[in-house]
C-alpha cells in the first residue's frame, strides 16, 4: 500500500524508519536547543521540522510523537503535553491538508509557516492559564512572542527543508 492512502502514511518499515528518525530528530533538536525552546519566548528550532507536513502525512505522526516526548521536559508539565502537542497535531493536519490544494511548493512553504505561527494562540492560551497574573495581557503578550519565535523557525526550517528536497524528494 502507498505511504499516501493509508490513515498514518506509514505501510512500511522504510515509512516507519524514516518517521522515527523525524521524531528522533526533532526530540534532539530541541533538547539541543532546550533554553530557548520552552517558556514564553519560544525559538524551538525543531519547529522547523513542521514544513515537512507539506511532503507526507508520514511527518504529522512523526512531529507529534517528537514534540510529546520533548513537551515531557517541559517545565509546563502533563498539560503541556496535552495542550502543547494537541496545538502541533492541529497545525499539521491543517498543513498538510491545506498543502494539497497548492500546487506550488514554496507556497506550500509560505503557508505552511503562517499556519505554524496562527496556531501558536493555543500554547498562548496555555501560558496564559498558567500564569499568575491577568489572562489577556498574558495572553497576548505571549501570542506575540511565541508567534515571532515559531514564525522565525519556522521560516528558517521552510527555507533549509526546501534546499533538501531539491537534492532528496521528501514526498517520498
Amino acid at each position: 500500500m502507498n505511504s499516501k492512502t493509508n490513515l498514518f502514511g506509514i505501510s512500511n518499515v522504510r515509512d516507519l524508519t524514516k518517521a522515527a528518525v523525524v521524531a528522533a530528530l526533532y526530540i534532539v533538536i530541541t533538547m539541543v536547543f532546550a533554553p530557548l525552546a520552552f517558556g514564553p519566548v519560544q525559538f524551538r528550532f525543531s519547529e522547523g521540522l513542521n514544513n515537512l507536513a507539506v511532503f507526507n502525512k508520514r511527518y504529522v505522526v512523526a512531529i507529534t510523537l517528537g514534540c510529546f516526548v520533548s513537551n515531557m521536559m517541559s517545565s509546563l508539565g502533563p498539560l503541556d503535553m496535552v495542550v502543547g502537542t494537541g496545538e502541533t497535531l492541529i497545525a499539521l493536519l491543517t498543513i498538510n491538508i491545506v498543502s494539497r490544494f497548492i500546487k506550488s511548493l514554496p507556497l506550500k512553504l509560505v503557508a505552511s509557516v503562517l499556519i505554524g505561527t496562527f496556531y501558536m494562540f493555543i500554547v498562548a492560551g496555555e501560558i496564559a492559564y498558567l500564569g499568575s497574573s491577568a489572562f489577556w495581557p498574558t495572553f497576548w503578550g505571549a501570542y506575540l512572542t511565541t508567534g515571532i519565535g515559531e514564525f522565525v523557525t519556522m521560516t528558517i526550517g521552510a527555507v533549509l527543508v526546501y534546499i533538501i528536497n531539491m537534492k532528496y524528494d521528501l514526498s517520498k
